[in-house]
């Protein structure tokens, strides 16, 4: 019984799940204080506040209705996204771009979407079996 929870938590994909996780939380520290410590306070700078969440109330019968909650969602959800894609999508990209012209290798699109061998040879039986139908 032992022997098999040592087996399942060694396997490669558990380690790698669990390192994934610990990174992703330390990276989500540093996501959130650019967010809310950079990004946010020029939010703030532009517009007089940090968040829009008393922007567009409603009142119906009793119930608010609270439209700039939403809006500062979407604001942090974009902020967040920029934040990711400019502070380790984009350098992420320059850096594997470096690397391959370092080392020669050519990334070329049509190389990337060469047919799947398997698509071919099903596509050569399917054209064979065509053929001997009468």
């Amino acid at each position: 019984m032992l022997t098999g929870f040592k087996n399942f938590i060694m396997k490669g994909n558990v380690v790698d799940l669990a390192v994934a996780v610990v990174i992703g939380t330390a990276f989500g520290a540093v996501v959130t204080a650019l967010v809310n410590k950079v990004l946010m306070p020029f939010v703030a700078a532009i517009v007089g506040s940090p968040n829009f969440d008393s922007f567009a109330k409603v009142e119906l019968n009793g119930n608010a209705i609270e439209f700039g909650v939403l809006l500062t969602a979407i604001v942090n959800f974009l902020l967040i996204s920029a934040a990711i894609y400019f502070v380790v999508v984009m350098p992420m990209n320059l850096m594997i771009e470096r690397r391959n012209r370092r080392l020669g290798v050519n990334q070329d699109v049509k190389e990337a979407s060469a047919e799947d061998p398997q698509i071919a040879l099903l596509t050569e039986i399917r054209d064979a079996l065509k053929s001997r139908t009468p």
